[in-house]
């Protein structure tokens, strides 16, 4: 890449340090990024649960394209052709319902925490929303209030009130909390930035129980676990307990930002015109894309694959776990796994190493090892990835 120094000294000069960004992507192609000097890497983080079909995918980007010189945008007070269609094959994949469609993670959950105050509002009164400890649910003033990490909380207080914390996996704790102002019950399936923490199956339905007896919504944050990334369409179908709310955003447009929350029909009708809105969300450019994406993991058997090769890397990873003490869990679903370590001096360490020899991964939590590979990655990956875990862990 020409005027390499430049670049990084210009981002340095007009953009605001929040990311600790430490080096230049260049490109990348399926399961590969080069860095601004040319140097490749396998892409063991896949944008964070978004390039779920890696970078560049010839079909998605043909689409792009296409899509591109017929219509990129109108307002949200015209229907374009696209964005009925994906909310169509959603609904398919997941429970019935509507959508609606936004531009992040975070930005969807702010909708569904609306949807649940609303409803509320029509129903006694309610407000208030249990949370999870270690949960994330985005960086806007409403989601940070919601995330069970204080760290990222700090300096942006008071706190919107209206949401109180349980512990994750612990049906006692969250049943403690329930009163006569619980509207509803928000958990990510599988944590992410906290650990990649599933939800045991007792747990979800123990949820869903106190829902159904308390007149409570199940609220389903599946930013980074929906769209196929624990083997199943949506991370609540592994054990069959269907949310009445589910968010998605991050890889449903493999790229392009796109979020979206999803209502069953008891609450299809709580949000009214004027209630909400969004400017760019549901545009025919990005909703295109997003059926574009669920028409290549159907043709590509892209569930069949996270199955393979999930069995793949966690069998190996047990192996490694079981030769070193510092290793203290392998946990996770599909192809988003966790490795916890001693340590946080230790995965800053594993993390420089593996990228020195061509591997990107993520943390989580203080001491967690993230990998999220692309959904369709290549078992050759898979085994170069492997041996370079094999080698610094």
């Amino acid at each position: 890449m020409e005027n390499l120094e430049q670049i990084v000294k210009l981002e340095k000069s007009n953009i605001i340090d929040t990311y600790n960004r430490t080096m230049v992507i260049a490109k990348g192609k399926g399961s590969f990024v080069w860095d601004g000097e040319g140097k490749q890497y396998l892409d063991f983080t896949s944008g964070i649960s978004v390039c779920s079909l890696g970078h560049c995918h010839p079909r998605i980007t043909e689409v792009i394209a296409k899509q591109a010189g017929k219509l990129v945008h109108c307002s949200n007070y015209y229907i374009n052709e696209h964005t009925p269609k994906l909310a169509q094959m959603l609904g398919e994949r997941s429970f019935n319902g509507k959508f609606f469609f936004g531009n992040s993670g975070a930005e969807a959950n702010e909708g569904m925490i609306k949807v649940a105050r609303k409803w509320g509002s029509m129903n006694g009164g309610r407000y208030e929303i249990i949370c999870m400890d270690n949960s994330f649910h985005g960086r806007t003033l409403a989601t940070l209030a919601a995330t069970g990490r204080a760290k990222y909380r700090e300096g942006f207080g008071p706190d919107m009130q209206g949401f109180v914390f349980a512990n994750f996996n612990d049906l006692q704790s969250v049943e403690k909390l329930i009163n006569d102002k619980t509207v509803a019950i928000l958990l990510e399936p599988v944590q992410g930035e906290g650990g990649v923490i599933p939800a045991t199956k007792e747990f979800m339905l123990g949820l869903r129980k106190l829902c159904d007896t308390h007149n409570l919504l199940l609220l389903a944050d599946e930013i980074q676990c929906g769209m196929a990334r624990t083997g199943t369409y949506f991370a609540y179908q592994r054990h069959g307990v269907a949310p009445d709310a589910m968010t998605i955003a991050k890889a449903i447009a493999n790229g392009l930002p796109m979020g979206c929350f999803q209502v069953a029909p008891k609450l299809a009708d709580v949000l009214k015109p004027g209630n909400h809105g969004t400017t760019f969300g549901g545009n025919p450019l990005i909703s295109a894309v997003g059926v574009e994406v669920l028409n290549i993991i159907r043709d590509e058997q892209v569930i069949d694959n996270v199955r393979e090769q999930s069995h793949a890397l966690f069998s190996e990873l047990n192996k490694i776990k079981d030769a070193k003490d510092y290793i203290k869990d392998v946990r996770g679903a599909g192809l988003m796994i966790g490795v916890e370590l001693d340590t946080k001096e230790r995965l800053t360490k594993i993390v420089t190493d593996c990228k020195s020899k061509g591997l990107l991964v993520l943390t989580a939590g203080e001491t967690v090892l993230r990998l999220m590979p692309p959904l369709n990655i290549e078992s050759q990956h898979v085994a170069q990835a492997l041996q370079i875990l094999s080698e610094v862990l």
